[in-house]
């Protein structure tokens, strides 16, 4: 019984580990952001070699409709 009331707080107190502060988050986030960043841009390339390997050309750009005269 002894053992279980001095394991009790024990637990407790190893249990309790402080939160990273603000900038150990944000560093954390923005690390991740740009490793993810990183991956797309590879990921893009790599699109755009299979592209051009295969014969297609550059994505079409989208029409722009004709200026409007205001009336």
């Amino acid at each position: 019984m002894r053992v279980a009331f001095l394991l009790v707080p024990l637990l407790l107190v190893a249990a309790c580990k402080d939160e990273p502060d603000f900038d150990a988050r944000y560093d954390k986030a923005a690390k991740e952001i740009e490793a993810r960043a990183k991956a797309m841009d590879a990921d893009i390339a790599e699109s755009e070699k299979a592209a051009a390997a295969s014969g297609l050309s550059a994505p079409a750009k989208p029409a722009n409709p004709p200026p409007s005269s205001g009336e």
